[in-house]
């Protein structure tokens, strides 16, 4: 059965904070927040790690960040078809605190492969880091609907993307600055690794119980034909095959701006890493902003299925956005003035308003983002069986990582073809606008949403 939708002579639009309030999802939160964190923080760290204080022949500085980023990726690819499965037989929150009880191992074995500069155990950890995120990707939205009402779930969604990708920032930014020698190196990082992951472990108690949907589930250990059978079920449901493309289309087109971003920062500006860190803080600020927008701009009513009329204005956001971004980095990249600069300062930047202009195009741009995909995994909780909701959910993680892929290879062939930054942001863009109006042309749902938008925003 769908979410239960409360009477409608309960406040008539949802208030998505007064949920940190409640028990049914403030402990959840805060779970999936502290691991997020705590995943980031460790992977970045050993990524510094690696880059700057521990070389091994077989795996150099120049590859260790794509070298970790695969092994990260690599569980979603695995084992995301049997953790859905677990997570629709099993109870969702005793699932979690199990998971969180593991963190606790991984992080005591990845303190001491810290200490003692071991790097096949810390590879090994980055792998259990990543079979931990495959766990939560899966488990945290299959939970929302169980907890949350139909028009509460724009709000608490909204809320989730906040909280990942404060988390992901976060959790890069205290790597960075734990794992500095003048700060408290290894011996700090170790005991902040070790405190979240307890913290974390302390708030998945106060979670309520999430019985399972589908207790009586025989478990397919073959991930390629359980997520085979998942995706010939929804295709059957247009609406929701939509959404699942849809978010992995979001996860590929962020990942072409992100992946770039140090290139930009390098070639483009001339600026040292803190510029790159920059550009991150500011996208994610942006996708947090927007993801917490939806709730509001939607205009939902607590007894209300959620609305796709987001999605239409977030997508067009993304490409036009994404399209002024790149004229700006191209005109960046022709300035006479720019190649006598050596080392790109803040100074630099304050007096060329054209810069100023790639700021406003890129925080709009990453708030699209959030209007755009927050909707999308509403929809796609509402729509899936109750019963094989965390296999549906398994599916789409499955597409997320397949669609980072493809992103990384179009990426390589562009760069090494010879094309610019600029270049490869206005194709990313061009292409994203062309997948927008098949997607419209397909499932003319979404203008009709959004029109309807439109009109409550109009009174009419």
């Amino acid at each position: 059965m769908r979410p239960t939708p409360l009477p409608n002579n309960q406040a008539a639009h949802p208030h998505q904070f007064a949920l940190f309030g409640q028990r049914r999802f403030a402990p959840f939160f805060g779970t999936v927040f502290l691991g997020a964190v705590n995943d980031n923080l460790l992977k970045f760290a050993i990524a510094l790690l690696l880059t700057y204080q521990v070389s091994v022949p077989w795996l150099p500085p120049q590859v260790v960040g794509p070298a970790l980023g695969a092994i990260f990726i690599l569980p979603s690819v695995l084992l995301s078809a049997t953790a859905g499965q677990w997570a629709d037989k099993l109870d969702l929150t005793r699932l979690m605190r199990m998971a969180k009880s593991a963190e606790i191992v991984m992080m005591l074995l990845a303190s001491w492969a810290l200490w003692q500069h071991k790097v096949g155990l810390l590879l090994l950890c980055v792998f259990l880091s990543g079979v931990h995120v495959t766990v939560f990707s899966t488990s945290k939205y299959a939970y929302l609907p169980r907890h949350l009402s139909a028009g509460e779930l724009t709000g608490g969604n909204g809320l989730l993307e906040m909280g990942t990708f404060t988390a992901i920032l976060l959790g890069t930014l205290l790597g960075g600055v734990l794992m500095a020698p003048h700060v408290g190196g290894v011996g700090l990082l170790t005991a902040v690794l070790l405190g979240v992951a307890v913290c974390g472990r302390v708030c998945a108690q106060y979670m309520p119980v999430t019985p399972s949907m589908s207790p009586a589930l025989r478990i397919n250990w073959n991930p390629l034909a359980e997520t085979w059978r998942n995706l010939d079920r929804i295709h059957h449901q247009p609406v929701l095959l939509m959404c699942l493309l849809g978010i992995s289309w979001m996860w590929f087109f962020g990942a072409v701006f992100l992946s770039l971003f140090p290139l930009l920062a390098k070639t483009v500006l001339h600026a040292q890493e803190d510029i790159a860190s920059m550009l991150l803080v500011i996208s994610s600020v942006g996708v947090a902003g927007g993801a917490l927008l939806c709730e509001y701009v939607s205009r939902g009513r607590r007894s209300e299925a959620p609305s796709l009329g987001l999605v239409l204005l977030g997508g067009l956001g993304m490409g036009v956005f994404g399209l002024d971004l790149s004229w700006v980095i191209n005109h960046i990249a022709h300035d006479p003035g720019m190649a006598s600069i050596s080392a790109y300062t803040m100074h630099d930047f304050a007096v060329r308003p054209l810069h100023w202009r790639g700021v406003v195009d890129q925080v709009l741009m990453s708030m699209s983002i959030g209007l755009f995909s927050v909707p999308l995994y509403a929809q796609m909780q509402y729509l899936a069986e109750p019963a094989r909701r965390a296999r549906v959910i398994a599916a789409n993680n499955i597409l997320n990582a397949v669609f980072i892929l493809l992103c990384a290879l179009m990426t390589w062939a562009l760069s090494a073809a010879g094309w610019g930054v600029g270049a490869i942001f206005a194709t990313c863009a061009s292409l994203h606008l062309v997948v927008l109006l098949v997607t419209l042309w397909w499932q003319p749902v979404l203008w009709h949403q959004s029109m309807a938008l439109v009109r409550r925003w109009c009174g009419t």
